[in-house]
């Protein structure tokens, strides 16, 4: 059973990864139209993020599947899941239709839900848990810039 549930964890993280890049477009020019906060991080900061955030999560759901009871567990890949659903709907919305709100509200959603996941993941890995309060403030500073864009925007 464990590796059932590290491997739910996993492909969670691939359609994570896979879906953000799909659905991210920064060809048409809209987004650099976009009127931006001062204190908006530059734009490689993601890039540095992203890959790392990809790891700690996969990292993170192979201890928890390995170290908690099924119940934990099934509880923490029901938020991760609950969490890559959120993501992807702020990628659809930002950059699809260009809904700034509903997109912000999405990342409201995330930021709440992945303060779960590190709160379950210290329960497998004290470590792990503290290499996702990284990925954590990731998702409160994209928050935080996503709800910029709408008061600019």
């Amino acid at each position: 059973m464990k590796l059932i549930e590290s491997t739910i964890g996993i492909v969670l993280v691939m359609v994570y990864a896979v879906g953000s890049g799909l659905l991210v477009n920064t060809r048409d020019g809209w987004y650099r139209g976009l009127n931006k906060a001062s204190w908006q991080p530059p734009d490689y900061v993601p890039g540095l993020i992203w890959p790392y955030s990809f790891v700690v999560l996969g990292i993170a759901a192979v201890l928890v599947s390995n170290r908690l009871s099924t119940l934990a567990t099934s509880v923490y890949l029901t938020i991760f899941a609950l969490s890559v659903a959120a993501a992807l709907t702020w990628t659809y919305q930002f950059f699809g239709p260009h809904n700034l709100e509903v997109a912000a509200i999405a990342l409201t959603i995330l930021s709440s839900l992945t303060i779960v996941l590190v709160i379950i993941a210290a329960r497998a890995s004290w470590p792990v848990a503290m290499a996702l309060v990284v990925y954590q403030l990731w998702v409160i500073t994209a928050t935080a810039v996503s709800w910029a864009f709408v008061r600019l925007n």
